[in-house]
């Protein structure tokens, strides 16, 4: 099957897992804009503890926003915002200063569409992983039932025509949520070493960006062995 997912913000390490796991997958922006989710929302740990951190979007009270339609709003500050929790929660861990700057790029690069930055964030996930997933961005809402055709070809972050084979779809869009128990087959990637989990212990389900600045290179390797778990 073919996972349809919505666009993400970094996206949680169970992403990745889900990413690694299948050759494609479709992100779907034409799907509507749904509050307290992983569109706006990624988490890390910090000195005291979880930490959300969400993006802040202009908003169209009363209206239903079709995800490729919603826009940033910077009147909050909230990039700086974000880079300023990231220094406090990973400054001091050895890989931190070797993915920084490309999270920094991203976040002041002035987006001014939602999605441009959801996608902006998991091609910096990918890239750290070295996924080679393919990912179809599909601009129009995909219907929960449909078979679609899925183009062939390398991997790219392109918005698609598609056309080839034809896959029955896995609706994930709302199932994978911040707030909700994994979807079915997903398991939680296996601990790993987390800066402050001398006060915290271990927490799972956290941002890409605490994989990476945690474990580095071997955040690969353990991604690899959380795809035989479950």
């Amino acid at each position: 099957m073919l996972p349809v997912l919505p666009a993400f913000y970094f996206g949680s390490v169970e992403h990745y897992l889900l990413l690694a796991r299948h050759a494609k997958v479709i992100i779907d922006v034409g799907e509507h804009y749904e509050r307290q989710s992983y569109r706006t929302r990624t988490s890390i740990v910090g000195p005291n503890g979880i930490q959300h951190l969400n993006v802040r979007i202009t908003r169209d009270h009363g209206h239903k926003m079709p995800m490729r339609t919603v826009g940033l709003t910077y009147a909050e500050n909230w990039p700086q915002q974000h880079l300023h929790a990231m220094r406090s929660a990973y400054g001091q861990t050895p890989w931190f200063i070797h993915y920084f700057d490309e999270i920094e790029a991203t976040l002041l690069h002035g987006y001014s569409h939602l999605v441009e930055l959801d996608l902006a964030t998991m091609r910096l996930g990918m890239k750290w992983l070295g996924l080679r997933t393919e990912v179809i961005v599909r601009e129009t809402y995909v219907e929960p039932h449909d078979e679609i055709p899925v183009p062939m070809g390398p991997m790219n972050m392109e918005h698609s025509s598609l056309a080839g084979n034809h896959h029955e779809i896995l609706d994930l869009r709302h199932a994978f949520h911040p707030k909700k128990a994994l979807p079915v087959g997903i398991p939680i990637l296996p601990s790993y070493p987390q800066a402050f989990a001398d006060r915290h212990g271990f927490i799972g389900r956290m941002s890409v960006i605490d994989l990476m600045c945690n474990l580095g290179p071997m955040a690969a390797t353990h991604l690899a062995q959380g795809q035989g778990a479950g």
